[in-house]
């Protein structure tokens, strides 16, 4: 196969990234845009930008995505891209009537210097923008950070532009959603539903990104945070954030302007990091925890013990974004696995340190990279050096599992050969179980492989 010849000497590299283990920010700020209603993502660069963009996300959750492009030409690349979007906005409203285009800029339109702050207010001085329409800009340049700085800028402008706080104050909490699936952003509204907390949830691709065939197009699906909810997040009593890498800029924006507190926990992700969500939306909230959640929770530590000879000990490589890897190995960690590789194209100093403090007791010969040399060649050269049990990540480390023979599950994004992340949840208990399910069938499935004729099994 393609990567048989990857040696399993490391050599520290300061200016080559292989096969990168992280996609660009439009990519990002145009997921989080889709999770409002009514809105058209917009990408301020060339068609050929916009096309990967759609077609990335298009495969992953096996919908139609649809967004606009500002298409700039040879002309546009050199002077500018201000008519381009002056033109579109106007063109846009015209055609297919979305209540927000949310623009993002790429390479391009960053390089060439475009504000789009001003070209905005410019298209709001020429009457561009309907009444009752709005236009929501954030900067989004893909040779910095990753997809999930791009879902963090577009996240953080819509809570700068339409957030507004009243004299009212009103009994709901907000809940800033990190990169997770449309099933988990459900099963999060669940959750709080179980709690009887009336809460808003931005963003919300749920009934966006895996609507039912029915025969008919809506451009527009029923889901997405209505600009009505946004607007009310201003009077909420708290902020439960989800994520540091993707929702703390939107949490910290949200305080600053409306005065709204904000309590930053993980992406609901195992046992330990699914009790400190669920803790925070009660105390945010002011109410108890209802019995029928206590019960999911001890279904997750009942398959725990019922399986824990399959799991313990086993080495485990894992790749992705930060906010779900952390909690992701905090959980394996508490079913005594080892996730001794670890690795994130997404950038931010404090990923490796919280990393190695969740490792460090039980797994002190754990390897952990992020940033720009952190990529899908280096796992394989770790991988190479000495061998795992198990690998857990996106699509892109099938060649890896092929090559080396190792059981494979995938999570994160982008999922690009499978179905099924868009419709079952893994974040709070249920979906805990739902990862250790898939867990176990990767472990067992290879060893009712790769088992001699007089231990094969049938009851394991």
């Amino acid at each position: 196969m393609l990567l048989r010849h990857t040696t399993s000497e490391v050599k520290e590299r300061k200016a080559l990234t292989v096969n990168p283990a992280k996609t660009c920010q439009p990519v990002g700020a145009m997921y989080a845009a889709l999770g409002v209603h009514g809105c058209l993502p917009h990408s301020h660069g060339s068609q050929g930008c916009c096309s990967y963009h759609r077609s990335t996300l298009t495969r992953h959750y096996k919908e139609p995505v649809m967004a606009a492009t500002s298409s700039f030409t040879e002309g546009s690349s050199v002077f500018g891209g201000q008519a381009n979007l002056l033109q579109a906005i106007d063109n846009i409203f015209g055609i297919y009537d979305p209540d927000i285009i949310a623009v993002h800029s790429t390479c391009l339109s960053e390089t060439i210097g475009d504000d789009l702050g001003q070209i905005v207010k410019k298209a709001q001085d020429d009457g561009k923008i309907p009444e009752g329409k709005f236009v929501v800009q954030a900067s989004t340049p893909s040779y910095v950070g990753s997809h999930v700085t791009g879902y963090a800028n577009m996240l953080e402008a819509f809570v700068k532009y339409f957030s507004f706080k009243t004299d009212e104050k009103l009994r709901q909490v907000n809940m800033l959603s990190g990169w997770v699936e449309p099933s988990d952003m459900r099963e999060l509204k669940r959750i709080a539903g179980l709690m009887k907390l009336k809460t808003v949830l931005l963003p919300d691709t749920s009934d966006v990104l895996d609507t039912p065939m029915d025969g008919t197009y809506k451009m527009y699906p029923k889901g997405g945070t209505t600009r009505e909810e946004i607007v009310s997040m201003g009077d909420s009593m708290k902020t439960v954030a989800m994520g540091e890498w993707a929702t703390k800029s939107a949490a910290v924006a949200l305080d600053n302007k409306c005065k709204v507190p904000f309590e930053l926990t993980d992406v609901p992700i195992g046992l330990k990091a699914t009790d400190r969500f669920i803790q925070a939306l009660s105390t945010a909230g002011k109410v108890s925890i209802p019995e029928c959640i206590a019960e999911e929770r001890g279904k997750l530590v009942d398959v725990i013990t019922d399986m824990h000879q399959y799991l313990y000990g086993k080495r485990v490589a894992l790749w992705g974004d930060p906010d779900t890897l952390l909690p992701m190995i905090e959980f394996l960690v508490d079913m005594d696995m080892k996730p001794v590789y670890v690795v994130s194209g997404t950038p931010g100093k404090k990923f490796s340190a919280r990393a190695m403090e969740i490792l460090e007791a039980k797994v002190p010969e754990a390897k952990v990279r992020n940033g720009a040399s952190a990529d899908m060649f280096l796992m394989h050269q770790w991988i190479k050096e000495e061998p795992v049990d198990l690998l857990i990540g996106n699509t892109y480390g099938k060649y890896i599992a092929r090559d080396e023979g190792i059981p494979f599950v995938r999570s994160g994004f982008p999922i690009i050969d499978r179905i099924g992340h868009s419709y079952f949840p893994t974040v709070g208990y249920l979906g805990g179980i739902r990862i250790l399910e898939r867990m176990l069938s990767a472990i067992m499935d290879k060893i009712d492989a790769t088992s001699p004729e007089e231990s094969f099994e049938l009851t394991m």
